[in-house]
């Protein structure tokens, strides 16, 4: 999905890293890094952002990721850092607590790269993609339940939901259906007999992306809670945002970006239409973001030739106000999450549209 967060080019924190970061100097832009200012990368992956932070002499750099080997990867940076910069193991929705157990009060700027890193794609081990017959695992914490305990132990109905939701995936239905009597004769252990499964029940046209990358997507999401994560996340940085804080957040699908659009749209006050007040209407909450216009922000054609996974990244950014921050709209959280199942049974899509 991304195209990982390293670095090609040397920067004053250290030398070359093996990725390189999507619209990084977009980013750059957004963020404005200044010295003497303290700001969070909350998905290090291979340090690409951070780099590019910490090659503006005196700002300060507090990172995060949930992957143990991205963790362990990035010490040489640390010391490299010389002190600029802290790295540590955990969930980006616990970004409050982990700044507060830095000392950290505020941020003034953050930035998300949403999804999953070069590194952890091109591993094999890790099971993210079937380019490589690897385990079916998925699992960014390297712990808890893997893809393989997702595929075998959820129900069919349950199973062409999550397809369906988080892949949008038009052929759900029949894939669980397919996957179902697949794992009756035996579990699903590998990656390839999941994509090779998946290729049987729906096969895809010459020209079309491979019929299992929307299942891996959302097997992935679905293994990670990672829309869940992302919505307790925005709401985190809102918090932690000092006044004119910068906010940056790199997508690279339409559910992330749905989120992130809607997150911003509601926060500076342009979100749902309303009506002029009526008596008796709460008023519209103070907006808590400055959206700048002309969003999202697209890779260039440079880019995009360089680094082709790079083709589907989208960048927003906002600016805090003053405005005390706020908590999480029901809409907003329901976008994370599978329909309960009483909305299930009445909006559920047609069997010819999930491909029954």
């Amino acid at each position: 999905m991304t195209a990982g967060r390293g670095e090609e080019q040397t920067l004053a924190a250290g030398g070359p890293a093996r990725h390189l970061p999507v619209l990084r100097d977009e980013i750059l832009a957004a963020l404005n890094p200044k010295g003497g200012e303290v700001f969070l990368d909350a998905t290090f992956g291979a340090g690409g952002y951070t780099r590019a932070i910490l090659s503006i002499e005196g700002t300060r750099v507090l990172a995060i990721d949930r992957d143990p080997t991205a963790i362990a990867a990035g010490q040489d940076l640390v010391i490299e850092a010389q002190g600029r910069l802290t790295l540590v193991r955990g969930v980006f929705s616990a970004l409050e607590s982990i700044a507060q157990a830095q000392g950290i009060a505020h941020f003034d700027g953050v930035v998300f790269d949403i999804g999953v890193s070069s590194m952890q794609i091109d591993d094999a081990t890790r099971g993210f993609s079937f380019r490589y017959d690897g385990p079916l695992d998925m699992r960014m914490e390297c712990a808890g339940p893997s893809a393989a305990d997702l595929v075998n132990g959820e129900d069919e109905a349950r199973l062409a939901d999550i397809l369906y939701y988080f892949g949008e995936e038009r052929a759900s239905r029949r894939i669980a259906k397919a996957i179902a009597v697949e794992r009756a004769r035996a579990p699903f252990t590998t990656t390839m007999r999941l994509a090779e499964t998946i290729a049987a029940a729906a096969p895809a046209k010459p020209s079309a992306i491979h019929p299992a990358t929307r299942s891996f997507q959302a097997l992935r999401i679905a293994v990670n809670d990672e829309l869940g994560e992302l919505v307790k996340a925005l709401v985190a940085a809102e918090r932690m945002l000092g006044e004119g804080g910068r906010l940056a957040v790199v997508t690279f699908h339409s559910l992330e970006d749905r989120i992130v659009k809607q997150f911003f749209a509601s926060r500076s006050g342009h979100g749902e239409a309303r009506s002029r007040l009526l008596p008796g209407e709460p008023e519209r909450p103070v907006p808590t973001f400055i959206v700048p216009a002309k969003q999202p922000v697209l890779p260039s054609e440079t880019e995009t030739r360089r680094n082709p996974r790079a083709r589907s990244a989208k960048l927003r950014f906002a600016t805090r106000t003053a405005a005390p921050a706020r908590a999480a709209e029901p809409a907003l959280a329901l976008l994370a999450q599978l329909p309960p199942e009483k909305i299930k049974s009445t909006k559920r899509a047609t069997p010819k549209q999930r491909g029954g």
